[in-house]
């Protein structure tokens, strides 16, 4: 199946992060363990692996949330935006679009025109006209709430964008929509793209390439090189997994 994602695009040979030997405990159980891998400015790396593999976990100690031994060395520019695979239901969150924003500053921004029109642009960015800002977050659609928050993450124009499970809880047609989305903001603005991912179409498909964790780091490479028979079947075991496998 053809990358839609990896263009000819003219970016530099220095990684835009280097882990080296990444470790993550709690209450002395190891969650990952050892964990090497390195992304190219421009590129999509997809992580894979079964519950419980660590794959959150490492989004957490990449953006610093969590104590880690190892080494997480991005570049210096680097600026970052994040959607998490559930911020919480929404209807723990009794706010509007417009509201949700204003939580993404410590000042009430949409006082200042400039910031307003970011705004703005961002939502028209992931399809969404600005009239979205009155509505409430319970109201919206999944598909809608996964646009918000892609727009939440990309304002202030961040370099590189971590997604987990970016089309949790979204229909076939909805997840196609998203991963068109995130091609077409991947190919517009030149930015590091990181996914955990439970579809290996959407692997073979977006990546150009592929962390299989399941605690420790069973492979990593170009997906149609990494991703062998053996490997899924290391990773995952005779699972419904290979239902979704299509190559």
């Amino acid at each position: 199946m053809s990358n839609l994602l990896n263009k000819n695009h003219e970016y530099g040979t220095a990684p835009i992060l280097d882990v080296r030997d990444l470790s993550v405990a709690f209450n002395n159980e190891e969650v990952l363990k050892d964990i090497s891998f390195s992304v190219n400015e421009g590129d999509v790396l997809a992580i894979i692996g079964p519950n419980g593999a660590g794959k959150s976990v490492l989004f957490r100690a990449l953006m610093n949330l969590i104590s880690y031994d190892g080494e997480i060395k991005w570049r210096e520019d680097v600026k970052i935006g994040y959607v998490p695979q559930k911020l919480m239901e929404k209807a723990e969150l009794p706010l509007t679009v417009k509201e949700f924003f204003i939580l993404k500053s410590k000042k009430l921004f949409f006082k200042d025109q400039r910031l307003s029109e970011s705004i703005f642009h961002e939502l028209k960015a992931v399809g969404l006209n600005q009239s979205i800002l009155n509505q409430q977050l319970v109201n919206l659609s999944h598909g809608q709430f996964q646009r918000v928050l892609i727009a939440w993450a990309i304002l202030r124009h961040p370099n590189v964008l971590l997604f987990d499970e970016p089309t949790a809880g979204i229909d076939i047609a909805g997840e196609g929509n998203i991963y068109n989305l995130l091609h077409k903001l991947q190919d517009e603005r030149g930015m590091t793209i990181l996914i955990i991912s439970h579809d290996l179409n959407i692997v073979y498909r977006y990546a150009d390439k592929v962390l299989c964790l399941n605690k420790e780091r069973l492979c990593f490479g170009e997906p149609d090189k990494a991703l062998t028979s053996e490997q899924i079947e290391r990773l995952y075991g005779e699972s419904a997994f290979y239902h979704h496998y299509v190559h």
